[in-house]
């Protein structure tokens, strides 16, 4: 079943029009989320980016947009696609402007749909298999707000991804246009050396992640580690002792390989822990 402005239909029945400007224009923002047992993840966090991502694009938020009526809409989309099998899910929560006009609506109001996809696992986990990454430099984000929050604008995340299955890697690390390192495809990078961590600021490009926050939140509350927001030169991938990926569905995936280097895992470990604790307290 598929929420639609409200309304549960089929998933046959989950059909938008070719004038969607999502679809024409990338007129569009969506949240990814994790629910399990009918609890959205850090969905305070995810609410406030959503609506600061709707005024950004200068969508108009309706009055009954609020955090409980969201939170409402979700679980019953969820509780519509629970089984004996499933109450954890991959929620997909997306808005977009309604149809009129071209490159200038002719409306600022919106529509949304909630789509859900069944997952595996409750909290998060650390696999041990091998992940290894390559930089992707065919295209570069520009370093502005638009690059920061989740719209349907992630081009160069598709042609990213399409470069990294093709060449036989597990995610590729992008650049922006002043050639740091800012994002992976799918998720905010940490990099750590020693008991320094640093992952890219906001003003690189990188996308305002939920998990991202969360991880900051961990590491300034702890004494074993010391955070640096900075940016990251690609020389400096094959200096650190470990890089990890942050997203909401996986939590924190360690990456085992850039080109030669070998990286441990060891923090990534540490932080997982904590990561599940502060999960379990949203």
């Amino acid at each position: 079943m598929v929420n639609f402005n409200s309304k549960l239909v089929g998933n046959n029945e989950a059909v938008v029009s070719l004038f969607n400007r999502g679809l024409q224009y990338g007129d569009a923002v969506f949240e990814t989320l994790k629910v399990i047992d009918d609890k959205i993840l850090f969905w305070e966090d995810h609410y406030f980016r959503l609506m600061a991502s709707m005024r950004i694009l200068r969508m108009d938020i309706p009055m009954n947009f609020t955090f409980e009526f969201l939170q409402n809409e979700i679980l019953k989309t969820t509780k519509a696609n629970t089984n004996n099998d499933s109450s954890r899910f991959r929620v997909k929560l997306i808005i977009w402007r309604k149809t009129g006009g071209k490159y200038t609506p002719k409306t600022q109001e919106i529509s949304f749909a909630v789509s859900v996809e069944p997952l595996l696992s409750s909290f998060y986990t650390i696999k041990e298999d091998a992940y290894i990454v390559a930089l992707y430099k065919d295209h570069y984000v520009s370093p502005d707000l638009l690059s920061t929050i989740k719209s349907t604008n992630r081009i160069i995340n598709v042609l990213g991804g399409i470069f990294a299955l093709e060449n036989g890697y597990d995610n590729c690390l992008l650049l922006n246009t002043n050639k740091n390192v800012i994002e992976a495809i799918n998720g905010n990078i940490f990099l750590v050396s020693g008991n320094k961590i640093k992952t890219p600021p906001l003003s690189d490009g990188c996308i305002k992640g939920i998990i991202r926050k969360q991880i900051i939140k961990i590491l300034n509350s702890t004494a074993q580690f010391v955070l640096v927001e900075e940016s990251i030169s690609p020389f400096e991938l094959q200096k650190a002792d470990e890089l990890f990926i942050t997203n909401i569905i996986s939590g924190i995936v360690p990456v085992t390989q850039y080109r030669k280097k070998t990286y441990k895992v060891s923090t990534s470990i540490n932080l997982l822990t904590k990561l599940n604790a502060l999960a379990r307290m949203s």
